[in-house]
C-alpha cells in the first residue's frame, strides 16, 4: 500500500471517529454517522479496506459511547466490515440500487440478528428500528456526498 492510499485510509477512519461522535438518541440505539464515510471509502479502496476502515469506525464511535455493550462491539465491528465489504462488491459490480439496499438490510436488520440470541428478542425487536432509520441516513448522506467527491476527485459520476 503506497503511502497516500494509507493517509488516504487514515483520513477515512477519522471522519469515521467524527461521525460517532455525532449521536442522536433513537429508543435503545443512537444514529451516528460512523459508517458513512466507509461508504464513500468505496469509491477509492478495494471492498477488504473499506470494510476495515467501517470496523474501526464502529469501535471509535463505540468507545466514545462509553462501550455500552462490552466485548460485543468486536462483533458489531466483524458485521460492519461484512456489510460494507458486500457494499463495495455491489458498487464495483455496478449494481447501483442493490448495494443500498444491501447496506440498510444488512446493517439494520442482519447484523443485529446475533443480539436476538445472545441478549435477547427483546433487544433485537428494540434495537432494529433505530438501526434501520441509522442505516439510512448514514446510506443517504453518503449516496448525496459521491458524487461531489467524485467531482473534486476528478472522476465523472456514473450513477452508481
Amino acid at each position: 500500500m503506497t503511502t497516500r492510499k494509507l493517509a488516504l485510509a487514515a483520513l477515512f477512519i477519522s471522519l469515521s471517529a467524527i461521525g460517532g461522535m455525532i449521536k442522536i438518541p433513537l429508543g435503545i440505539a443512537s444514529i451516528a454517522l460512523d459508517s458513512m464515510p466507509a461508504l464513500v471509502a468505496v469509491l477509492f479502496f478495494s471492498a477488504p479496506l473499506a470494510g476495515t476502515i467501517a470496523a474501526f469506525g464502529h469501535l471509535i464511535s463505540a468507545l466514545f459511547g462509553g462501550i455500552p455493550l462490552g466485548p460485543l462491539h468486536l462483533i458489531i465491528a466483524f458485521e460492519m466490515w461484512a456489510v460494507v465489504w458486500l457494499f463495495a462488491k455491489l458498487h464495483q459490480a455496478g449494481k447501483s440500487w442493490l448495494k443500498w439496499a444491501a447496506f440498510i438490510i444488512g446493517n439494520g436488520v442482519l447484523a443485529a440478528l446475533p443480539f436476538y440470541f445472545l441478549l435477547s428478542p427483546a433487544f433485537f425487536y428494540a434495537s432494529v428500528p433505530g438501526l434501520v432509520i441509522a442505516a439510512s441516513i448514514n446510506a443517504g448522506v453518503a449516496a448525496l456526498l459521491m458524487p461531489y467527491v467524485l467531482k473534486v476527485h476528478g472522476v465523472s459520476f456514473h450513477a452508481s
